[in-house]
């Protein structure tokens, strides 16, 4: 059995990892496309084709982080707050 204290030490060092990531790189590739910027269809002859832009990153191809999501709505309660 794993000790809770082990247990919490990874706990941390996983959300400082993602933290860090967000702070380096807000943006991440998006989910539904896979960063392609659209969805991808076959032809006839079972080619793939560019087909219909994607929805969620409308043709971005990048999406910004669930992390820095959160810090920009920290960040802005913060800053309404103390105006």
């Amino acid at each position: 059995m794993i000790p809770i204290s082990f247990a919490i030490a990874c706990l941390a060092i996983v959300t400082l990892c993602y933290v860090a990531l967000c702070a380096v790189s807000p943006f991440g590739d998006c989910r539904k496309c896979r960063g392609f910027g659209y969805a991808l269809k076959k032809d006839r002859r079972g080619r793939l084709r560019p087909g219909k832009t994607c929805r969620r990153c409308h043709g971005d191809r990048k999406r910004i982080r669930v992390g820095r999501h959160l810090f920009n709505v920290a960040a802005r309660l913060h800053r309404d707050g103390t105006r």
